[in-house]
């Protein structure tokens, strides 16, 4: 594998990143930019991500600014006490999708049974099937909230022990 290869690889690996990105709510330009600083083998600044990715200065610090509050990406001075600010990625995944279940998911789910418990105080008596379906639903939320917990606790490997434990 060449390094013609090697770009069309990692190429491929950052548009599906920039898609991602977009079902999170993230901009595709979020997505570039993770990507491009997961490859880089060191920090970058804003004016190298200009350089790398296309994309105007102020793009890349609004996008920049968005990665580092949700943990995406890191900030850092520059080595030697310089003032340029540089960015790396965080390359742990699975501590990102932790996160995501516990700010977003979790949210979602929550309200989700906040109202499905609105409803059924809602329902009249004479409503048997919409309360069966009602209570299946809360049932499935609140399982999902239960998986949603775990994988939040744990980490990847201890998830998939736990898993493979209860395979055998």
């Amino acid at each position: 594998m060449g390094e013609d290869d090697n770009v069309v690889a990692r190429e491929r690996i950052i548009e599906s990143m920039e898609q991602s990105a977009e079902v999170y709510g993230l901009s595709r330009s979020a997505g570039r930019i993770y990507g491009v600083l997961y490859f880089s083998g060191e920090p970058l600044s804003i004016p190298e991500l200009v350089d790398k990715t296309g994309y105007a200065k102020s793009t890349i610090s609004n996008v920049t600014r968005t990665l580092t509050r949700i943990g995406l990406i890191h900030r850092r001075s520059s080595e030697g006490g310089g003032r340029r600010v540089q960015y790396t990625a965080e390359r742990e995944i699975w501590f990102i999708l932790q996160d995501v279940f516990q700010q977003y998911v979790q949210r979602e789910i929550q309200t989700s049974l906040r109202t499905i418990q609105r409803a059924q105080a809602q329902l009249s008596e004479d409503t048997d099937t919409d309360a069966e379906r009602i209570e299946e639903l809360q049932q499935t939320y609140e399982d999902l909230q239960e998986i949603v917990t775990l994988t939040s606790n744990f980490t990847a490997a201890e998830l998939r022990d736990a898993l493979e434990s209860y395979d055998k």
